[in-house]
C-alpha cells in the first residue's frame, strides 16, 4: 500500500514561489532567506521525482509538471481558506467574506441593489464583486476565488462535479434609440426587416447575445450592414445615448432610461430573444455569508 508521510511546508513554500515566481520575493514575502527556499523546493523535487521550476532571466517558471502541482495545491489551499472562513463567520455575520462573480451588466440591475442591502444589514462582512467572461468566472468558482456566479445562459463551460446551475429569472432583449433621434422616424420601422435601413449598434459577433440575435435574424432574411459591434452592454447603451444608432441590450438595463424619456424602445411584431439569469454555485463550499445572501437577498433555497 502507498504511504504517504506529506510535509506541508513544503508545499507552502512551492506554492508561494509559483505564485510570485521568484525565490527572493518568496523569500522576502515569507521572511525566510534566500536558500532556505531553494533547500525547500530542491527537497519537494527529490520527494517527487520531478522537475517543478526552470530557471530564466526574471526568476523561475513552472515546468508542466509544476503547473500540474500547482493546480492542485492551489485548489487545496483555497479549501483550507473555505475551512478557515467556516470556523470564523458566525451566524450573526459579525465577520466574513461575500465574493461574487457576475458579468457587470447583470449586477447593475440584478444585483447591486441586493448586495446594498445586504452590506447595511451586515457592515462587517467584506464583500467582493469580481466581473468577467463565463469561463473565467468558473474558473474562479472552481478555486474558491468567487463563493458563486450569477451569469446568463447558455453556460457551455464544463462544470466541475458538485457545482450546480439553476434559473432564477429570465429576461428580454429590446432594440432601443435616443429619444427624438435623428437617424430614423420610428413611424417608418414596427418590424426586423425595418432595421436594414438602419445604422446598428450590438454585442461583438461570438457571444451568446448576438448569436441569438443573429439566428433571429436569419429566420427573417434581415441583413444587417451598417453595424458597430461593441463588447459591454454599458458601452452600447452610450453610443446609443450619443444617437449613433439603434442598439440592442437587455430591457432591464434601460428601463430607467426609457421612463425617464432619454431613449425609446422600438416595438416590433415579431419576439424578440429572452435569457434566463443562472446561479452557479458548490453547496460544499458555501460559508455562512454567501448562504445568507443567497438565501434572503436572491431569495433561492440552497
Amino acid at each position: 500500500m502507498y504511504k504517504s508521510n506529506i510535509n506541508l511546508n513544503l508545499y507552502k513554500v512551492f506554492y508561494d514561489v509559483a505564485k510570485s515566481g521568484s525565490i527572493s520575493k518568496a523569500a522576502q514575502n515569507s521572511y525566510t532567506s534566500q536558500p532556505a527556499i531553494s533547500k525547500s523546493i530542491k527537497k519537494l523535487e527529490s520527494e517527487l521525482g520531478v522537475q517543478l521550476f526552470y530557471r530564466n532571466l526574471n526568476g523561475v517558471e513552472l515546468t508542466d509538471k509544476g503547473k500540474e502541482l500547482l493546480y492542485f495545491v492551489e485548489k487545496s489551499y483555497n479549501n483550507l481558506i473555505i475551512a478557515e472562513r467556516n470556523m470564523l463567520e458566525t451566524e450573526n455575520l459579525e465577520r466574513g467574506k461575500l465574493s461574487i462573480g457576475m458579468p457587470s451588466n447583470i449586477g447593475s440591475f440584478f444585483l447591486f441593489d441586493k448586495i446594498i442591502d445586504f452590506h447595511k444589514k451586515y457592515p462587517n462582512i467584506e464583500i467582493t464583486i469580481i466581473t468577467g467572461s463565463t469561463s473565467n468566472l468558473i474558473d474562479l468558482l472552481d478555486t474558491h476565488k468567487v463563493d458563486f456566479v450569477v451569469d446568463t445562459s447558455p453556460i457551455n463551460i464544463h462544470l466541475n462535479n458538485g457545482m450546480k446551475v439553476t434559473k432564477l429569472t429570465e429576461v428580454q432583449y429590446c432594440f432601443i434609440v435616443k429619444k427624438n433621434t435623428k437617424i430614423l422616424n420610428l413611424n417608418n420601422i414596427n418590424s426586423l426587416k425595418g432595421l436594414k435601413e438602419y445604422p446598428l449598434i450590438l454585442p461583438i459577433p461570438g457571444t451568446a447575445n448576438r448569436n441569438d440575435l443573429d439566428i433571429l435574424l436569419k429566420k427573417y432574411n434581415v441583413e444587417i450592414k451598417n453595424v458597430i459591434n461593441i463588447h459591454t452592454s454599458e458601452m452600447i447603451i452610450s453610443a446609443v445615448k450619443k444617437d449613433l444608432g439603434i442598439g440592442y441590450v437587455i430591457y432591464n438595463l434601460v428601463e430607467n432610461d426609457i421612463i425617464n424619456n432619454e431613449l425609446e424602445l422600438l416595438k416590433f411584431k415579431e419576439n424578440l430573444p429572452n435569457v434566463e439569469i443562472n446561479l452557479i454555485y458548490d453547496k460544499q463550499f458555501l460559508t455562512t455569508a454567501p448562504k445568507k445572501f443567497i438565501e434572503d437577498y436572491i431569495e433561492y433555497k440552497i
